[in-house]
Formats: C-alpha cells, structure tokens, sequence
C-alpha cells in the first residue's frame, strides 16, 4: 500500500525514515523545489524523551550527537535594565538532555538518511480525491495513506477538520549578527554560547547562539494581529527598520539595544498563531496529520520535538499494522492526542508567563521553582 507524505519538514521525515528502517516505502511530496531553496529557521532544543526518542527509533541517534551542541543548553535570563536573574552554564560532561541543534543539520540528516528517490521537490499540494493526490503542477499519485506533515498553514488539515490557527497576541521580529565572535566579540561574549532572554512587560528580546557562529535575535511584542501594518516598521529598509525598533526598546540597558544595531539587514516579521489546545478528530481511513499541521503550538520548544515523535510514532504504528492502516492510524491519533494535549497545555502556561506583566521574575520562578 502507498503512504504519501505532504511535507518535508522534520515531523515527515521523521515518518519516512522510521518506515525506511522497518522496510516499508513512502514517498514525500514538498512544495520546495530544493532542499536548499528556503533557510530553515535557527536552533531547536530536542529533549530526551521526545525528539531523541524519535531519533533513537530512527536509528540516527549517534549522528545527532555528533551534531548537537551540549553548551546550547546554557541559559541567561535578564531584565530590561540590565539586571541578571539567571546564569546557567552547562558542564563539559554534562548530560545531553536537552541539546541544541542547527534546524538545517538536523533536516540535512534526516534528508541524508533516506533513499535518494523519497523526496519529490516542486510538488505543491493542491487537493486529495478518491486515493488520488493533486499537485498545483497539474501532475498527481496516487496513495492508500495521506499524511499531512504541512506545517502551521497545512492544506491537508482541512481534510479532517475545520480549526485554523488563530493569532496569539503576540507579534516576533527576527534579526540576526554574522560570525558574531569575529564582528562583535564583545557581545558574544555578552550573549554566551546557548540562549540569552531579556523579559520586559509587554515586549522581549532574545538572542540565540547557531552553530554556524549566527546569532539570531527574536523581539517579540504583545500586540494586535495586524500590528505589522500599523507600527510604522519600514520592514521595506533594513537600517531604517533597526532604527525604529531601538526606538520601541527606549528605557532598555545599551547592551540590549546594541545587540539590534549590530544586526544585518534581515528583518523577518512572523505572527505567532495556534491551533486550539487539546484539537481532535474523528478517525478517518486514508488521512491523518501530524506536527504543527496536527497541534500548533507557542515557539517554546515543545512543537519540533513533538513533530519528530509523531513521525517516529506513526511509522512504528504502521510497521505494526502494515497490511491494517486505519487500526495503525487510530493507535496513532489516540496516542499523540493524550500527549500533544499535555504539551499544548504546558506550552500555553510558558506563553502566557512569557507574555505576562513581570515576566522575567516570573519565569526565573518558573525554572526556579520552590
């Protein structure tokens, strides 16, 4: 039977690697027409449990070792004047609970892993019809099993329900600093080797160390969802935009204003969206979803390690069942349903501390507790 995967993102990977080493055959289809065409976003911490359980079932744990970066897990947490909270430094032999990792190593890996014909670049989704997958391009294949691995906007979802992610109330800046140790040695210093936050009321700014010597700098805002249009941001001009955004951080330590004029000109405006916290549906034959198509989450660290495990899950399930995909399906959904609804709820309660009047003392009880 056919498994058609729409997606290559870590969560349909994953899937397909974990059907590869159990010998059974997929195909992903990825709108992209390359591995190469789009960047994939900054640094992921996988937790044991979850994302290294995926890479475990995987077979690809010790390649992830090679590539994870244990001192990512170091921790600086700060207020806006200055005031340092928290410093957490790990330990040279410290355990790899929850290592950081480049977003495209661990794609690249996962891409590496597998028979060179799964992935088909260029094939943008269109609709499904009676076994029978659709591609914008005009062309089409056909499946037994359509897995919607799409990401927060996936266009299989709407197979299976009708929820759409809804805007949080919160609104993200990404800027970054090239090879930050050579450019600004003194605020890579500053910043440390893993993540630096800075939590103010109603505003935030963190920075986060890449492998590649990239520090990527997130300002986040507690604003309407059409706040992009309306703050008077020139997203249009780099330098003129990082200007503005100084001016927003008015009242805030230099350090952390000096973190904004360092950057280049990439200036990314992202909304943070969700889907509804504990979302289901009725088990049907021929389609299911997982990763941020399934549970969108808070960018808090829970979304990429439960994409991993819902694709390492799903693939075990169907290894278990390969001749029975709707009895697979439903030990899948029933499963990832219990567990994503755990996180989904724990990752909303890290949102709304982060997004809280005093949320830096807040969160230094968080990690602090007692």
């Amino acid at each position: 039977m056919t498994i058609a995967i729409v997606g290559a993102g870590l969560g349909g990977l994953a899937l397909a690697r974990v059907l590869h080493v159990n010998g059974i055959d997929a195909a992903v289809y990825e709108r992209e027409p390359s591995r190469g065409a789009r960047g994939q976003g900054g640094m992921l911490d996988l937790h044991s449990g979850t994302g290294q359980r995926a890479l475990r079932e995987a077979g690809l744990i010790d390649q992830f070792h090679a590539i994870a970066r244990r001192e990512g897990q170091d921790l600086r947490l700060l207020a806006p004047d200055g005031t340092l909270l928290l410093q957490e430094d790990t330990p040279d032999d410290a355990p790899l609970e929850r290592p950081e990792v480049d977003r495209p190593d661990l794609r690249n890996l996962l891409l590496d892993s597998l028979p060179e014909h799964t992935v088909h670049w260029g094939r943008a989704f269109a609709y499904a019809d009676h076994g029978l997958l659709h591609f914008t391009d005009g062309s089409s294949a056909t499946y037994d099993l359509l897995v919607g691995a799409d990401g927060a906007d996936s266009q299989v979802r709407a197979l299976l329900t009708d929820a759409r992610p809804a805007h949080t109330g919160q609104n993200t800046i990404e800027l970054g600093i090239p090879d930050i140790d050579r450019t600004h040695p003194d605020l890579a210093t500053m910043v440390g080797r893993g993540n630096y936050w800075v939590l103010g009321d109603g505003q935030s700014l963190s920075a986060q160390r890449n492998g590649d010597g990239r520090v990527r700098i997130y300002l986040s805002f507690n604003t309407a969802e059409d706040w992009f249009a309306t703050s008077g941001i020139p997203f249009d001009d780099p330098a003129a935009a990082r200007v503005r955004l100084i001016e927003l951080f008015t009242g805030w330590d230099s350090r952390f204003t000096a973190l904004i004029a360092a950057c280049d000109d990439t200036v990314v405006p992202r909304s943070i969206t969700t889907l509804p916290v504990g979302l289901t549906w009725p088990s049907t034959p021929g389609v299911t979803l997982l990763g941020d198509a399934a549970h969108l989450m808070p960018p808090v660290g829970q979304g990429a390690n439960m994409a991993l495990l819902d694709g390492a899950l799903l693939g075990l399930a169907l290894a278990a069942h390969p001749d029975d995909f709707p009895t697979a399906v439903k030990e899948y959904e029933r499963e990832m349903f219990a567990r994503t609804n755990t996180a989904g709820r724990q990752s909303a309660h890290v949102q709304a501390i982060l997004t809280s009047p005093d949320a830096g003392q807040k969160m230094l009880a968080f990690f602090q507790p007692g």
